[in-house]
């Protein structure tokens, strides 16, 4: 009679190990090529729009609203703070200008708040009532501007003072009508004499009060040319933008703070949050991981096969990635992470197994058979399992995260083959040592008893358990706020909460559109009725009510101030020498002017005329800081003034192109911008902002839609792939195991090990976000895995398992992953950590229900005579 046929995999392990030389060089030959492929044809997309289908309703109405308006995507917001008026509108404007000159890189800047056109007609947006009051002060500071306009230096500010104080001693005037000039200055020119800068407001020394949050800031929207080949495609727009700021001076030394949000500030500090400490976690997992191998195989040679498989396992899923799909995407590159962390688990279980085997079988090639014909089974179907799992993920609308679930399912396929050929091969070319003792935990025997005779117990606190945990499940919080997962201390982030707490900034507003301009003003006016909605604009918007008066107003103040503001000769900036002798000259008549008076005003003139007197004799520096601290806001102030008061009439027609390009599409189609009243950032307020805003205009778009949205996209895909994943391995395991008993004992534990997560989850105050939730497919794949070795080896005869060489290598497999995945823990991006956090978790309730609950619901292994009929297909 001929030997019975062995079983395929035993097959192909013999042939390995018959034939060492020859798959080893295969191998190297697969993997090298694969290597140069990779090396040839990688690309990877970090666009994020291009993470969820373009097929699903909401996204469908952001491309049309994009295609119409491309200049509102992909921008980057500057944000510029300065410490007076003046500083912000000059910072604005310079870097506004240095940044139009690279057309290449910005192709696209806009000032929604400043520019040639605000800076005429600003005034024309005021009450009547404002711009009468504002002239009417303008009136009243005639003298002293048109010194200032004519000699815009120190030396100007000092004969504008001298002029009035002449008028002092002359009783034409009050000591007092210069008060609050007189203490400011003092204060500018005393921070002067102890070297800082303390910047002027002429804006507020006019008017008399202190500016308004919202006029020391200024915006600047930059729409960069990206490169979506790099991890941070508008990185080097971004680095541009700060080196021009800082080359002009625009820093807080300065008086001015430049900030960058934006869609793409944002998503690119994503990344580098994503990226910092990988150094360190790079570390942290590989110590780990060499640790783990060698207290499970302890053999350098088992090491290195172990780790050479799994290079070659990578290289090649790699160049089939690129194959197949032809482009990672920023969610799809962690199948690296995904491979090392659950492909190493096959190396450990044949590893160790081999191990046990070369303990009852001394000759190699004997044992690696043995191994194959052993662990063989359980691979295949673990991996098979494994790779259904995340194959389930292709049907669902996140394209991220389906081309992830494709790689990584692809992966799992790649892992098996090169654990029952490469790695055989290579323990065949390397001979590791014998095993002098069993590989199994002889010291875990008496917990084995305990546990046989304790199973009932076992499994009722099993039950017990999870009831708690379904329980615990009602109470699962689901963090749908995406800004919850990004670091609060990266610029972009904590500006963006910035612009949140007020109103007339917050970038959760919605955009709405009409097929004119007639039909958005219908559209406000039905949006406005809103109680959600705190303002709405439109094109029309920005034309000015009562223009006839105003502009009026304004034609009279230009008449007697045009010459004033603009004089036709202007004085050469004064020497050192010039401008110490005006400090001298005003700080003896401040101090004839106080004479004996009593009250603030001589108290202030007193005090400017030390202040004066020390500068003078002080050295140059701090001159210099007196002329920083008054002159650039002062030439910027009379710069203003004089464009503010020669608007235009303002309508529709007038307005410059680039304006009406951001409020009507080439096509005629008008943009509505909605304004939310509660700016909480609260998910469910957005919500219903949203939906309130959605009722009116059902093709509405912007940030809190496409938030929520794509959340609803990304939960109903993982809940969508969960299922099917849960189906197919179900199908699977009845086809593979075919007993209901088995099938049942396989995924018993499983379900408690997820009850039990999300119920830890409850406990600790760990909610799911969008980063976690990636988490629970990978503990389906280890989970299934762990089991199914568990209930073939029971299927097969085995009892005792803590004791056994299976406990061992599940023991580590979980360590490895551990190491590979708990290291995201350290992470400074929060859903990172999160992540880090939740896989730990799922990972140890895994391993207990596996190593505890498992054997209990198994009991005693089949007898023989039923053994022999339960084989696997």
């Amino acid at each position: 009679m001929s030997a019975p046929a062995l079983p395929p995999i035993e097959r192909i392990v013999t042939f390995c190990c018959r034939w060492p030389a020859l798959v080893t060089l295969g191998a190297i030959l697969l993997t090298v090529a694969a290597g140069f492929y990779t090396s040839a044809h990688f690309a990877m997309n970090s666009d994020s729009t291009k993470l969820i289908s373009p097929e699903v309703d909401w996204r469908q109405r952001e491309i049309r609203f994009d295609k119409r308006f491309p200049q509102q995507s992909n921008l980057i917001l500057a944000v510029i703070d300065g410490q007076t008026p003046e500083l912000a509108e000059a910072a604005a404007a310079g870097l506004t200008a240095r940044l139009s000159e690279d057309k290449k890189l910005f192709p696209d800047i806009r000032r929604p708040d400043g520019g040639a056109f605000f800076d005429h007609n600003g005034l024309l947006f005021l009450p009547v009532s404002e711009v009468e009051a504002t002239a009417q002060q303008l009136f009243k500071a005639q003298p002293f501007l048109g010194a200032l306009a004519a000699d815009p230096s120190l030396r100007g500010v000092m004969d504008s003072l001298a002029t009035v104080l002449l008028g002092v001693s002359q009783g034409q005037a009050q000591l007092s009508d210069i008060d609050v000039p007189m203490a400011r200055l003092g204060q500018v020119f005393t921070a002067a004499t102890q070297g800082r800068t303390d910047y002027l407001s002429w804006r507020a020394l006019i008017t008399g009060s202190a500016p308004r949050p919202e006029e020391i800031r200024r915006f600047i929207e930059i729409k960069p040319v990206l490169d979506f080949d790099a991890l941070e495609p508008g990185a080097r727009a971004s680095d541009a933008i700060r080196s021009a700021a800082r080359d002009m001076g625009f820093t807080p030394e300065h008086g001015v703070r430049v900030r960058l949000t934006g869609d793409v500030p944002l998503s690119d500090e994503e990344f580098a949050t994503l990226t910092d400490r990988v150094w360190l976690m790079g570390a942290a997992m590989m110590a780990g991981v060499l640790a783990t191998l060698w207290l499970a195989v302890r053999s350098f040679k088992i090491i290195f096969a172990i780790l050479a498989t799994l290079v070659a396992g990578l290289m090649l899923t790699m160049g089939l990635a690129l194959l197949f799909i032809g482009v990672f995407n920023i969610i799809s590159i962690a199948f690296i992470a995904l491979f090392v962390g659950l492909g190493v688990d096959f190396g450990i279980q044949f590893s160790v197994r081999y191990r046990a085997e070369r303990f009852h079988h001394p000759e190699l090639s004997k044992a690696l058979c043995h191994t194959g014909r052993s662990v063989g089974v359980p691979l295949a179907l673990a991996a098979g399992a494994t790779a259904v799992g995340f194959f389930s993920f292709l049907p669902t609308n996140y394209i991220g995260v389906a081309e992830l679930g494709f790689v990584a399912g692809m992966g799992m396929v790649v892992a098996f083959v090169t654990a029952i050929t490469l790695l055989p091969a290579l323990l065949m070319l390397l001979r590791p040592a014998g095993e002098a003792d069993d590989v199994g935990f002889a010291g875990l025997a008496p917990l084995d008893a305990y546990m046989a005779r304790h199973r009932r117990t076992i499994l009722r606190i099993a039950a017990g358990a999870g009831l708690i945990g379904l329980l615990l499940t009602a109470f699962l919080h689901f963090d749908s706020n995406p800004l919850d997962l990004r670091s609060p201390k990266v610029e972009s982030v904590s500006t963006l909460f910035d612009l949140m707490g007020n109103p007339q900034t917050s970038p959760n507003t919605i955009n709405a559109t009409a097929p004119s301009l007639a039909g958005a003003e219908q559209l406000a006016r039905r949006l406005s009725a809103l109680p959600e909605v705190a303002q709405v604009l439109t094109l029309a918007s920005f034309v000015p009510e009562d223009q006839e008066r105003k502009l009026a107003l304004l034609a009279d103040a230009n008449n007697i101030l045009g010459l004033t503001l603009n004089p036709f000769e202007v004085k050469p900036p004064p020497t050192d020498a010039e401008t110490v002798a005006s400090f001298r000259d005003v700080a003896a008549k401040l101090r004839d002017a106080a004479g004996d008076r009593k009250g603030g005003a001589a108290i202030h003139a007193e005090a400017l005329a030390g202040a004066l007197e020390r500068l003078a004799g002080g050295p140059a520096a701090n001159r210099a800081h007196a002329v920083e601290a008054v002159v650039p806001e002062l030439k910027t102030m009379l710069r203003q003034l004089s464009d503010a008061l020669t608007p235009s009439p303002v309508t529709i027609a007038t307005m410059p192109a680039a304006m009406r390009a951001e409020w009507i599409a080439a096509d005629g189609t008008a943009r509505v911008q909605v304004f939310p009243k509660n700016t909480s950032n609260d998910p469910r307020i957005l919500s219903d902002f949203s939906d309130a805003v959605l009722k009116v205009a059902p093709d509405a778009t912007g940030a809190p839609i496409s938030i929520r949205e794509s959340g609803r996209t990304i939960v109903g895909a993982f809940t969508e792939a969960g299922i099917l994943s849960f189906i197919a391995i179900l199908a699977l395991l009845a086809l593979v195991l075919r007993r209901l008993s088995d099938v049942v004992t396989t995924l018993a534990p499983l379900i408690l090990a997820g009850l039990l997560t999300t119920g830890s989850c409850v406990l600790l105050g760990l909610p799911l976000n969008f980063a976690n939730i990636i988490a629970l497919p990978l503990l389906l794949g280890i989970g299934v895995a762990f089991n199914i070795y568990f209930v073939v080896a029971w299927r097969a005869g085995a009892k005792n398992f803590l004791q056994s060489s299976l406990t061992r290598a599940v023991i580590f497999s979980a360590a490895t992953t551990a190491s590979g995945f708990g290291t995201l823990w350290l992470s400074r991006h929060p859903g990172t950590a999160s992540m880090g956090e939740l896989l730990m978790i799922s990972l140890f309730w895994t391993m207990v229900t596996t190593l505890f609950v498992s054997p209990a619901l198994l009991g005693p292994p089949p007898a023989r005579e039923d053994r022999a009929h339960e084989k696997l297909i």
